[in-house]
């Protein structure tokens, strides 16, 4: 009995207690589990950005122990995040779409709020680009007065004290 423990004891010590164990059909249906370190090093995030979107409600994670245990769902959840970040989105907007994501309502219904959302933000976009045109134009003026108040210093001083 003692050889049947000792045989157990570095499996046990050898598998991490966040994944429970696995069959080969959940292995082969993609229901694979996550460790919060794996999916930070997948989607070169910090731990702590995962905790605070855990904290949002955009993942949920199930614990073993103290343990956070992310499922497929988490995952494809945390890369719709991150997508939506990158696009520009608020986490609120990020967190409609999302959960858009996950019911099992009319798809085009979704598809119809989500490019809604695309388009506010489009707008947003262009009127700051309209906003970033003017001021560099702005700019461009100022440099160029600069510079010709520049030359006229420049020309001023190389000229001999005494004549005007």
């Amino acid at each position: 009995m003692s050889s049947t423990t000792r045989s157990k004891a570095p499996a046990s010590s050898s598998s991490k207690p966040a994944k429970p164990p696995k069959s080969a059909a959940a292995e082969a249906a993609g229901s694979r589990n996550f460790t919060i370190t794996e999916l930070a090093a997948e989607f070169d995030i910090t731990p702590r950005a995962i905790r605070f979107y855990e904290d949002m409600g955009l993942l949920e994670p199930s614990r073993s122990g103290r343990n956070r245990v992310y499922t497929q769902r988490d995952r494809t959840r945390l890369k719709l995040t991150l997508r939506g970040k990158r696009l520009g989105l608020s986490l609120q907007d990020i967190k409609q779409l999302v959960d858009m994501y996950d019911s099992e309502s009319d798809t085009a219904t979704q598809l119809k709020a989500f490019l809604g959302v695309l388009q506010q933000h489009r707008r947003q976009l262009e009127q700051q680009l309209d906003d970033i045109e003017v001021t560099l134009s702005e700019i461009t003026q100022h440099e160029k007065r600069c510079q010709v108040l520049l030359a006229e210093a420049v020309t001023q001083k190389l000229r001999p004290a005494g004549k005007v």
